[in-house]
């Protein structure tokens, strides 16, 4: 599948994210297939919200990558405003590149074939710090990042443990 022109695409992108090294970020294929990549995610103790954990995700890329986004999902989820409870993310970049028929996003904040699996991943990162509750994915975390920081945060500390293996 690299023999087409997403799949070396694709390529030269998990090849230059390897060599830049971005702090925080590393990639992988999933059984040898440039469409699908396995994420990990390691965030800074100095992070305010999700800080010191261990995340791990898959990229999923379509064919018509990339005039369509992929799909980003976390395994195991994570507790999150813009994360379904099943562990996908809801984010704008990744969010077709048409009008949303709700009216809620323009155009130019949903997905565009200048992004990159590089700024997705960075994008994501500044979500967890930063959730939108005003359309949730999760409408329990939406909850109580408004109404119960404390126990919001005691939810965030769960999943921190839980990605180093402590629990």
């Amino acid at each position: 599948m690299a023999t087409t022109p997403a799949g070396r695409m694709l390529s030269r992108q998990l090849q230059q994210m390897q060599a830049d090294n971005t702090h925080g970020i590393s990639c992988g294929l999933v059984d040898s297939n440039v469409f699908e990549w396995e994420v990990m995610l390691m965030i800074s103790d100095d992070v305010k919200l999700y800080g010191g954990g261990f995340f791990r995700a898959r990229l999923s890329f379509p064919l018509e990558y990339p005039h369509m986004p992929p799909k980003m999902k976390f395994e195991p989820s994570l507790f999150h405003p813009n994360i379904y409870p099943s562990g996908e993310v809801c984010i704008s970049i990744l969010h077709p590149p048409e009008e949303d028929k709700y009216g809620y996003e323009s155009a130019s904040e949903r997905w565009s074939p200048v992004q990159t699996p590089e700024t997705i991943l960075l994008s994501v990162i500044s979500m967890l710090s930063s959730p939108n509750d005003e359309s949730p994915a999760n409408v329990e975390a939406a909850r109580l990042w408004r109404e119960d920081p404390k126990e919001f945060k005691k939810q965030v500390r769960k999943c921190v443990r839980e990605s180093l293996g402590d629990e």
